[in-house]
């Protein structure tokens, strides 16, 4: 029975990896795979390692916090430290590395293990960690669906009722190639014949948050969100006579790198699920007070349904014009 050992930092994981560690599994009869983290390091360890593990379930998935030396210059005995380290999580001998870096071949010797170089020169997929932090965009065809989310970068659409925030979604989403998050509430509430009686606030913002992690995963770079949690907060302040503060505080804390505002300069238009046919002003105020409380960045968007298609685009080209992550989760 061959056992073979990957180990590396997935930093994160990308299709080098996963190239990686399909050829590692297919060459022995076990695979464990250790994911080396820092403390310090700008993507935190546990969420990597949960990555690794969803992408590789049926292997043994280790993960090692050791504060270890990370280039033979910074420790004398660099390769003693790794080697105590690895055989005291594995606990079984290793009879293969598998790596791309140089470093797999001293990591064998020292484990009295023969190495396997697999893609070296990253012909089959030219992509680093490195640079997927650098540039996460221009790299996204290399993140596993898993990772996407990390990386994504989410435009929220808020506004009152009948300002054209689902339309402009739909468009916005169409345009950039990728997924757009409906909005939860409005078809709970059409099911409920638009009644707010007993209404469960907390599950609107479970389902829209649910629903928006969910698709993140089927992004195109760029997750459009008909509506987010700020806006519940909002209307249970109008509607419900206040919001939680449990609620708010998740809405404040959820993070969006744009949001587009949607002025009340239309005619609204009447439907079962809109309740303010005189407030949509009011409503826009509360709105941007509640995005300026969160600190969000926010572009109104105004005019007629082209003006608004144009102020949308021109502020999402702008967004995607930074290379590196702005946040990341």
């Amino acid at each position: 029975m061959t056992h073979g050992l990957v180990l590396g930092k997935f930093m994160p994981p990308h299709a080098g990896h996963v190239y990686l560690c399909e050829v590692a599994r297919r060459m022995c009869d076990r695979l464990t795979i250790v994911v080396g983290t820092l403390a310090r390091e700008p993507i935190d360890g546990a969420l990597r390692h949960a990555w690794m593990r969803e992408l590789f379930p049926n292997e043994r998935v280790i993960h090692l916090t050791d504060e270890n030396p990370q280039h033979p210059s910074e420790a004398a005995d660099f390769w003693e430290i790794w080697r105590r380290s690895l055989t005291r999580v594995i606990d079984e001998p290793v009879d293969v590395v598998f790596a791309s870096e140089e470093y797999g071949s001293e990591l064998a010797r020292v484990l009295a293990a023969r190495f396997v170089s697999v893609d070296p020169a990253r012909e089959t997929f030219p992509v680093s960690g490195t640079s997927v932090r650098e540039d996460p965009m221009e790299h996204w065809r290399f993140l596993p669906r898993c990772v996407r989310p990390h990386f994504v970068r989410r435009v929220s659409i808020l506004g009152p009722e009948s300002t054209g925030k689902t339309t402009l979604a739909s468009s916005l989403s169409e345009t950039l190639d990728t997924v757009m998050v409906a909005e939860w509430a409005r078809h709970v509430l059409e099911s409920r014949g638009g009644s707010l009686e007993g209404l469960d606030w907390s599950e609107l913002v479970r389902g829209q948050l649910a629903s928006e992690d969910a698709l993140a995963r089927e992004a195109n770079r760029v997750l459009v969100c008909d509506t987010d949690p700020l806006a519940t907060t909002v209307w249970m302040d109008t509607l419900a006579g206040g919001c939680t503060p449990l609620l708010r505080t998740i809405a404040e804390s959820r993070s969006y790198e744009l949001t587009l505002l949607t002025a009340p300069d239309v005619a609204w238009v009447k439907d079962d699920v809109r309740y303010l046919p005189d407030g949509g002003v009011a409503f826009f105020s509360a709105c941007e007070a509640a995005l300026k409380r969160a600190g969000r960045e926010y572009v109104v968007v105004r005019g007629d349904w082209r003006e608004r298609q144009e102020i949308a685009e021109r502020a999402v080209e702008r967004l995607m014009r930074f290379k590196a992550p702005i946040h990341t989760r």
